[in-house]
């Protein structure tokens, strides 16, 4: 039996695909609907199980860069590397995996054409650089951009946990009065629906 302030893979679902404007791709919706455990693990315990443990550092690095630290954890502490390992490992069908190591290596290749050196191995205004590049091109692109689909998983993974269902997003379990169109400046953050 869940908590009475908990939400449910189906509710959380739903949250994120109104969160993201109601387009979620098919392998999120697999995954987070087959169950795959995306409990937050501690670091010390954790072992990916798709991605290779400098591949999950490379994605712990870039979500955190999509979600850093502010008032609220970033997706590091909130652990989406660990969901985007499980959504892969559970929820992605192994060509989809290969194309997803695809794009982390070519993370690093543009890192090393760049700057000659790993993207690991780069300043943060060089990554940030990099990210921004991908981010335009991603975009331009109409379909399966990795960087867009690195995106999406990283805003499910952190606003499907309770961090960003909680602390992000505003949440009430029991909704009260509904204040209609109200300026953002007066309520601080958008709610979690």
């Amino acid at each position: 039996m869940l908590p009475p302030d908990a939400i449910d893979r189906r509710e959380a679902l739903r949250r994120a695909a109104l969160l993201l404007g109601g387009v979620i791709s098919a392998p999120v919706v697999t995954g987070l609907l087959a169950g795959c455990d995306t409990r937050r693990v501690p670091n010390g315990a954790w072992r990916p199980r798709a991605l290779l443990p400098d591949q999950a550092e490379l994605v712990a690095t870039i979500a955190e860069h999509i979600l850093p630290e502010t008032d609220t954890p970033g997706a590091r502490a909130v652990g989406v590397h660990q969901f985007i390992d499980a959504m892969l490992a559970d929820g992605y069908a192994a060509p989809d995996r290969q194309r997803f190591a695809a794009g982390l290596a070519d993370v690093d290749a543009r890192a090393r054409a760049a700057q000659g050196k790993t993207f690991m191995d780069c300043g943060r205004e060089a990554q940030r650089a990099l990210l921004d590049e991908l981010d335009r091109e991603a975009f331009a692109q109409p379909h399966g951009a990795f960087f867009r689909a690195f995106k999406e998983l990283t805003l499910v993974g952190y606003y499907t946990s309770e961090v960003g269902a909680t602390r992000e997003l505003r949440y009430e379990p029991v909704p009260g009065h509904y204040g209609g169109c109200v300026p953002l400046t007066e309520i601080g953050r958008t709610w979690a629906v």
